[in-house]
């Protein structure tokens, strides 16, 4: 039987999805498959995940986005995890000082809440690699980095939170001006996540890509109904809807609000799905393009003028 807690001791599941991008509904499978996690509960009886436990689930989200499985991971330890997360080859690729993640020159200026600092540097790296390489090569390095200070205990849910605003606000000021593109040689593009899906990283670098193409293109942020996603394709004539799912999202919802938005979406707007997310991978869906990698999107771009060219 559960332990009482405190209610200011733990987060409710609600506040642990938001926080880790795993679904309450996987949550509980996990918690009666493989006993963890293994919540307390609030005066109210409503389970209360203290922040040991929220720190690994993070982990583990980071590691299924990787293409790990949860059976597994769960019986792991903090370290090991740690240790899985970062494999010995990746660390060559790495341009932080001494190849450890928690050495990434952005966790300082984070940690003393220098945000203009912080800014600052993301900006000379902007400067330095240009926005391309930018986003495709030092944007994941940071994302991973961030994300595993913050389960190391380095970094607080708040300065996570601070690092996303202001990697949004250097990215989208290194953005071309947007501009109306015409029929037939740039798609314009909504992008947008389904209601399930709080990672917004993604959606900024998938927008930055397709900037650079010359698309026009309009992000509605994390958390879009159907509904409002389909009102919004309609106002701004989108050529192309582009979603991200992450590998912890259910695959059930992925696969159900997919095959809504295609049933009720016009016929002649595609739909792009990116991400991690393992239902993409393994079920073909018909009329939606899967974007395996985000490099793929100048080629699918490119495809996308060579059918759409000379089109009124």
């Amino acid at each position: 039987m559960p332990a009482t807690l405190p209610q200011d001791e733990g987060l409710p599941i609600a506040a642990v999805e938001q926080t880790t991008g795993i679904a309450r509904a996987t949550l509980r499978i996990w918690e009666r498959r493989y006993g963890f996690p293994d919540p307390g509960r609030d005066r109210r009886g409503e389970r209360s995940y203290p922040e040991d436990q929220i720190r690994k689930l993070r982990l583990i989200a980071d590691l299924m986005n990787r293409g790990h499985r949860p059976g597994r991971l769960v019986q792991l330890t903090d370290e090991q995890l740690a240790s899985l997360a970062r494999p010995a080859g990746e660390l060559a690729s790495c341009s932080c000082p001494g190849g450890n993640a928690l050495d990434d020159p952005v966790l300082l200026p984070l940690k003393n809440h220098d945000l203009a600092g912080l800014a600052h540097l993301l900006e000379e790296s902007v400067r330095k690699l240009g926005l391309a390489r930018f986003v495709l090569e030092r944007m994941p390095q940071m994302n991973f980095n961030v994300g595993l200070a913050w389960a190391r205990g380095e970094l607080q849910v708040y300065e996570e939170h601070l690092y996303t605003e202001v990697v949004q606000h250097v990215v989208r000021n290194a953005m071309p001006a947007r501009h109306h593109s015409s029929a037939g040689t740039h798609p314009r593009v909504l992008l947008a996540t389904f209601p399930e899906e709080s990672h917004g990283l993604g959606l900024l670098m998938a927008q930055a890509v397709l900037a650079l193409e010359g698309c026009s293109c309009t992000s509605l942020g994390v958390r879009v109904p159907i509904r409002q996603l389909l009102a919004a394709a309609a106002a701004f004539h989108a050529d192309v809807v582009g979603l991200s799912f992450a590998a912890s999202m259910n695959p059930a919802q992925v696969l159900r609000g997919l095959e809504q938005l295609r049933g009720e979406l016009a016929p002649q707007v595609a739909i792009w799905a990116g991400g991690s997310s393992p239902a993409i991978g393994r079920h073909k869906l018909s009329n939606v393009l899967r974007v395996a990698d985000i490099r793929d999107l100048p080629g699918i771009v490119a495809q996308w003028r060579a059918l759409h060219a000379g089109r009124p």
